[in-house]
């Protein structure tokens, strides 16, 4: 249960870490790797333009919020405020309907667009649980950028396609982004325009990937796969069954001496799931490495973080 009497320790850490801010979105306090007793529920993201996002995942009893509520009065008096330009404070109610969420100081835009490791990404705020960033990824798009160059790569859940504009600002040839879901393709585009690329080089497959093979195929083989999917996604993919569909897929795929970054970000899934069904379904990957995981995002036990594992088609 989240503690009100923690959180002086929260602020502290917020305000140590904004102090050190630049205009870059960045995770400033991640309770979810429960290092913090009593804050396991809670985060805050630094956004940039002025705005400090803080997320709570499961409802908190009352004296939980009022004393958080002070605290950011608090912290929109201190020194540190006005010097890295704040303007806004809002507070996404996760376990509420619709992700409700609470402009706490100043006013919320409905868009903002973001800095990630030089590169522009459009948000949303207020309207949907997940803003269309997640942040937890950032040195895995940044793995990208930098051996993307001249590989044709295949972006699969591609969501908002933050590893597409990660891969062609490294200099890929060609991305092929697939995902069901057609508005989050469509804001991948945007953020590709946010960053002068030419989207002649990208493309978007609004498409169930379990139907869609055929398509996918057409444009391979590729010399980078990357496999980022939800835990579970209702009516078409639970992880611990489809993952290994898509692993047995990977040698049709990959062009020898190919890349695949492979992820998973359920805590109860360990690295092991990963590396022992490709040696299972695809021995000729060969597993290279673990990334690591910003180190903002401090965790009590690694194996329960993301995984971002990187394997090489050795065939």
């Amino acid at each position: 249960m989240m503690q009100p009497a923690a959180l002086p320790i929260f602020f502290r850490v917020v305000t140590e870490r904004l102090n050190d801010a630049t205009n870059e979105v960045r995770r400033v306090f991640h309770g979810r790797g429960r290092c913090y007793e009593g804050l396991e529920q809670i985060t805050a993201d630094w956004l940039g333009n002025g705005i400090l996002q803080i997320a709570v995942f499961k409802e908190a009893e009352p004296e939980f919020y009022a004393e958080l509520k002070v605290g950011v009065t608090s912290l929109c008096n201190s020194e540190v405020w006005p010097r890295i330009g704040g303007r806004t404070v809002v507070l996404q109610h996760r376990d509420r309907e619709g992700a409700e969420t609470e402009v706490l100081v100043g006013e919320m835009p409905d868009q903002t667009d973001v800095i990630e490791n030089g590169l522009n990404y459009r948000l949303d705020l207020g309207r949907r649980q997940n803003n269309g960033l997640f942040l937890d990824m950032r040195l895995g798009r940044q793995w990208v950028k930098e051996h993307a160059q001249g590989k044709r790569v295949l972006n699969l859940f591609a969501y908002t396609c933050g590893f597409s504009v990660a891969a062609i600002e490294g200099g890929a040839e060609k991305v092929v982004n697939l995902d069901m879901a057609k508005s989050s393709l469509s804001r991948g585009r945007e953020n590709h325009h946010l960053n002068q690329h030419d989207v002649s080089k990208v493309s978007f497959l609004g498409h169930e990937l379990f139907k869609s093979w055929g398509k996918v195929k057409k444009f391979g083989p590729y010399d980078l796969v990357i496999i980022d999917p939800p835990s579970f996604q209702k009516g078409s993919f639970v992880l611990t069954k489809d993952y290994a569909k898509i692993l047995r897929r990977l040698p049709e795929l990959v062009a020898k001496g190919g890349d695949v970054l492979a992820c998973v970000n359920a805590p109860d899934v360990k690295p092991e799931f990963l590396t022992d069904q490709m040696a299972e379904l695809a021995p000729e990957f060969a597993f290279m490495s673990r990334l690591e995981n910003p180190p903002e995002f401090e965790d009590i036990d690694t194996d329960s973080a993301l995984k971002v594992m990187h394997f090489k088609h050795q065939g």
